[in-house]
């Protein structure tokens, strides 16, 4: 059987089959630092995954987009004090024209759910 949440025409934010969760892509706060939209994108992600039934330590697969690679080591210090000890995803990241000029991340987060 496949879940799915806060469905409209064009996506789902939470898809779960199967023992897993898909979630769309999370931005942050339009105009802010690569900090502040990492944080604001993470804290969204942490939203969904609850309310999916998962949480961050059962985080599969995270795919981060940056509007620009120089973001790296900045976006990096605020993923890294997020991800609990013992429980890093594979992760990919890569830079990629997103939505908006304004967007400088977006994270795509796969999860198991109990």
């Amino acid at each position: 059987m496949i879940e799915r949440m806060h469905t409209k025409q064009r996506m789902s934010k939470i898809v779960k089959h199967n023992g897993t969760v898909y979630l769309c892509g999370q931005v942050g706060v339009r105009g802010e630092s690569i900090k502040e939209q990492t944080a604001e994108c993470l804290r969204r992600v942490d939203e969904l995954l609850i309310e999916a039934g998962s949480s961050r330590e059962q985080i599969l697969q995270a795919i981060v987009w940056l509007s620009d690679m120089r973001d790296f080591a900045e976006m990096n210090e605020v993923w890294d004090a997020w991800v609990p000890e013992g429980h890093a995803p594979a992760r990919a990241c890569g830079e990629a024209r997103l939505a908006s000029q304004e967007l400088l991340v977006e994270v795509i987060i796969t999860a198991a759910y109990e």
